[in-house]
């Protein structure tokens, strides 16, 4: 049972040093037992004290790793039902789901598909997860099409399988990558756990629908020592899906039931008809309610793009503006004629500007300067785009040795700044105010180039 902030508090130092970041020990106390803290942010609690409080204070949704080395991913450790709250923590993991059954040649452009796919967006690679492999029913056939899997991509597995001998057989190819064993049932658990623990993989386990039913089967797997667990609910129909999501997660964090405190797995494709674009509809409702791991039937672009772009949008951190890194861009190939611009690192307000210099044809030096995530005005407003900041910007970057003038162009909704700016920079600079809408630019950067 989860422990009372007071209770938590008599086991802490009582020292109210501040090292936490919290300014006493009774704060810190409310904050562990709200799961808004972790007792590593403690220098001075005992190692007895630490060992009495980690149930209380670990997150109410266990994290749960998958896969060895760059491409592993976490889920889970979730604290907070809406986004605004805090934040979400680990992104939803997208898997694509491989069936023995198939033909080698269709098994193949399968997994090369979704190892190949990947698209940049503001400056963060989006890309599948994992690859699902089901079992076929045939031991051998599951073996072979799991090694075959493994020599093509180093994408994490989930091996998903009924029976445990056919899991076996699969975890002698990829056990050393470290899998997500799918499909513990409460008849096959022990057999199941028996496997998990020996190749020290994470578990899930299926159920049918029933959350009591489910709750009591990760009852006995954390008894038996399968701590890495993952549900999937066995929903009978989309609308149970999305309701047993709800329960799950406020079971985790409002009742702090610990047999329900774990990652989710989804099959969006049980419930789409075989329709691919009502799959995609309801993996989007599971990305944002809750799911840890959601399987798709394919990697296609037209289904993954939006997906991953929904899953990034909820899963940034809403109090900390999305920025992209300080430096001069170059859009197309400037000389060492092209027009300077700058804009500050509002990720937003970055990719409009570079579109639309883009957009104009004309090559192009853009400086982005480092404004906390704030877009131009607001900005200006808060003194992060000001002429020190921008002038220090510009001569501490190399984009002076690789001109051949010394003109730079700035927002015009900042055009007030253009003479401080000028003194700035010295008499050498030449200030030019742009326009105050990004649309404009193109015209702009053409007019200047015929004035030029």
């Amino acid at each position: 049972m989860a422990l009372s902030g007071l209770d938590i508090f008599k086991k802490l130092p009582k020292t109210n040093c501040g090292d936490c970041g919290v300014p006493t020990c009774l704060a810190f106390a409310m904050k562990l037992a709200a799961s808004q803290a972790e007792l590593t942010a403690c220098p001075h609690v005992s190692e007895e004290a630490a060992a009495e409080l980690s149930d209380a204070s670990a997150p109410p949704i266990r994290g749960v790793t998958v896969g060895v080395g760059e491409r592993a991913f976490k889920v889970g450790e979730e604290t907070v039902l809406y986004r605004h709250d805090r934040t979400f923590v680990n992104p939803t993991a997208f898997g694509v789901l491989v069936d023995a059954a198939s033909p080698d040649e269709e098994i193949e452009a399968r997994v090369r598909e979704a190892d190949s796919l990947g698209f940049e967006r503001v400056q963060q690679h989006l890309s599948v997860s994992c690859l699902v492999v089901r079992s076929s029913g045939e031991a051998a056939r599951f073996r072979e099409v799991v090694s075959r899997v493994s020599s093509l991509t180093d994408l994490p597995l989930v091996l998903s399988a009924e029976a445990a001998a056919e899991m076996e057989a699969a975890l002698s190819e990829a056990a050393a990558s470290r899998p997500l064993l799918h499909g513990a049932t409460a008849e096959s658990l022990d057999a199941m756990a028996e496997l998990a623990k020996r190749h020290e993989c994470p578990l899930a386990l299926r159920g049918t629908g029933d959350l009591a039913s489910l709750a009591a089967t990760a009852e006995r797997a954390a008894e038996a020592g399968c701590k890495d667990l993952v549900l999937d609910p066995g929903s009978a129909t989309a609308a149970d899906g999305l309701r047993d999501l709800v329960f799950i997660r406020r079971s985790a964090l409002e009742r702090k039931f610990r047999a329900l405190g774990y990652p989710v797995i989804t099959f969006p494709a049980l419930h789409s008809g075989g329709d691919p674009m009502l799959e995609a509809m309801y993996a989007a409702t599971h990305v944002a309610k809750y799911a840890g791991i959601v399987v798709l039937s394919g990697a296609e672009p037209w289904r993954m793009l939006p997906l991953l772009v929904l899953r990034q949008n909820l899963y940034t951190d809403p109090q900390r503006p999305m920025q992209v890194e300080q430096r001069v861009y170059d859009i197309g190939s400037p000389d060492a004629d092209a027009p300077l611009l700058v804009t500050t690192n509002f990720s937003l307000s970055y990719f409009i500007v570079s579109s639309e210099v883009e957009a104009s044809g004309i090559p192009a030096h853009l400086g982005v300067v480092d404004a906390e995530g704030l877009s131009v005005l607001t900005a200006w407003a808060a003194g992060k785009f000001v002429p020190d900041s921008i002038a220090a910007f510009l001569k501490g970057s190399d984009v002076t040795d690789r001109l051949s003038h010394r003109r730079v162009i700035i927002p015009g909704l900042v055009a007030q700044i253009s003479g401080e700016l000028a003194e700035c920079l010295g008499d050498s600079w030449e200030v030019t105010v742009g326009p105050a809408e990004a649309a404009d630019i193109p015209a702009f950067l053409r007019q200047l180039q015929t004035t030029a």
